[in-house]
Order: C-alpha cells, then sequence, then structure tokens
C-alpha cells in the first residue's frame, strides 16, 4: 500500500502525512517555501514540481526511503473533530468548487434527493437552514463510515486516524502530531528539528485556506449545530481521533484540546 496522503521536500528536510481539512493548504505552502524561498502559486494540492508526493511515481520511492529509513523529522495536524466535519459540508457539499463546479459531480443532488440535504445556491446569497441540512449531512457522513453506503467515505470527512494510520500500518513513525488550533506552536517545533534550505518565519506567513469564499459562511457558532444525536453521530464515526488526539466530545463549543496526544499511544493503537 505504501504512503497515500505523503508529501516531503525536495530536500527531504521533511515528512507530512496529509490529513485533509487539517490546515494541509498552509503546511504544504510552509514547506514548498523551506525548500524554494517562495510560496507555490496556486493551491499547493495543485502543484507537480517543487514538492515530491506519494501520487507521483518518481516520488515514491524516495518517500519509501525516507520513511522507512526515518531519516527526516515526520508530522501529520490534527483538528477538532466538530470543527473538521462542519468545514467539510460548507466547503464539500455547500460550495463551489475552484472548477466552478458542485464536488464530485452528481454528489450533491443525490444527497439533496437522498437526505432532504438544502445547499442554497450562490445566486441568491446561499440562503437556506444551515443547522437542519447539516444535521442530515451527518446521517450521510455516518452512513458512508459505517455502512458505506451509498458510496466509500470520502477522504474529508473520514475519520482522522484511518488517514493517520496508514503511514503507521505500513513502517512509519510520527515525530510529532500536533493541533490546528495551536498551529504556530506545533509547525514551529516541527522547523526546529530540520535543516531547511530557507528559514520560515512562522509570524509572517499566511494562512491558505482554499475553500475560503467558495460557498455560505457559518452563520452560528460550533456547537449550534450540534444537539445530541448530531453528539451521538459525530462520537460513532470520530471516537478514536477525540481519544487519542484529546479534544472535548462533550462541549462542542471547547475547539481546544484538553490534554497533550501521547505518540506511543497512538503508534500502539493505530499500528494494527
Amino acid at each position: 500500500m505504501g504512503f497515500p496522503g505523503t508529501w516531503m521536500t525536495e530536500s527531504e528536510s521533511m515528512v507530512y502525512r496529509v490529513v485533509p481539512k487539517c490546515a494541509c493548504s498552509t503546511i504544504g505552502q510552509i514547506m514548498y517555501y523551506s525548500d524554494h524561498g517562495a510560496f507555490f502559486d496556486g493551491d499547493v494540492h495543485d502543484a507537480e514540481a517543487g514538492l515530491h508526493k506519494w501520487g507521483f511515481e518518481n516520488s515514491k520511492p524516495l518517500i519509501e526511503a525516507n520513511v522507512k529509513g526515518h531519516r527526516s523529522p515526520t508530522f501529520t495536524c490534527v483538528r477538532n473533530p466538530y470543527a473538521r466535519i462542519l468545514s467539510s459540508f460548507f466547503d464539500k457539499i455547500c460550495g463551489i468548487q475552484r472548477n466552478g463546479n458542485r464536488y464530485r459531480g452528481n454528489l450533491v443532488p443525490q444527497l439533496v434527493q437522498r437526505y432532504g440535504i438544502e445547499v442554497g445556491d450562490p445566486e441568491t446569497g446561499f440562503e437556506f437552514d444551515q443547522i437542519r441540512s447539516f444535521r442530515r449531512f451527518l446521517l450521510f457522513a455516518r452512513d458512508t463510515i459505517r455502512f458505506r453506503r451509498p458510496m466509500e467515505p470520502d477522504i474529508h470527512w473520514s475519520a482522522m486516524s484511518s488517514h493517520i494510520s496508514t503511514f503507521i500500518v505500513n513502517g512509519g513513525r510520527y515525530d510529532r502530531i500536533f493541533w490546528t488550533e495551536k498551529f504556530n506552536e506545533g509547525m514551529q517545533q516541527v522547523l526546529s528539528a530540520c535543516d531547511t534550505p530557507h528559514s520560515v518565519d512562522l509570524a509572517t506567513i499566511p494562512r491558505f485556506n482554499e475553500s475560503e469564499g467558495h460557498g455560505p459562511k457559518r452563520a452560528h457558532p460550533v456547537e449550534d449545530y450540534f444537539d445530541d444525536l448530531s453528539m451521538h453521530l459525530v462520537f460513532e464515526m470520530y471516537k478514536k481521533d477525540f481519544q487519542l488526539f484529546r479534544y472535548d466530545f462533550e462541549n462542542p463549543a471547547n475547539k481546544m484540546p484538553v490534554g497533550e496526544v501521547d505518540l506511543d499511544e497512538v503508534h500502539a493503537k493505530l499500528g494494527n
């Protein structure tokens, strides 16, 4: 299986396991800048040069050798599960993608028909009942993760632990897992452990949110979207994420972690 979702700088200064909806655009741009002294012009997910990615055939042997030899600092980044699934909904279900179309072609029309999800119209300012529609989306997301119907779970709402585990199962080991909510602190610890061709000043690095402006803005605080049933669905999907990455399941209003990530525990529980 190898190391899907893994990026590495061309200088091999660092290795990153991408977790979608967890600051991956900003991290990719920081990696690119650390090698080249400039940001990639566009969405770094589209970069076909300047970064090694597992999806490139010529990068695979280099990434595999580095990871199995643990030659470079290796890391990933996680995010509060409540905020992450909400972001996925507004971006991938309600939003218009960079190509001007809805995400995954006919997915949204199917959700409108099967689950009664509303997504609004960009011509009218995306007006719809966000809370009701999001809670219906949670039923769909749960069906994909638990029952794998009406489709396989999408990378943007599948559990963070499932992304992170593939790296471990195939022979990798993380040096650091940090939180989106404490981004500068965690990313600085990664950079301090790396020998990069160009220095990175995180205080001056912009945030690269490639989904911003493509859909409706969230109209309510995070906690308003989650009643008892929706909290139950979120825990059903992301139990390991809450437990391993130390997020507060009981309080959707608390986006911050409540404890430290135990890397030994992560490797033991996700390595099977």
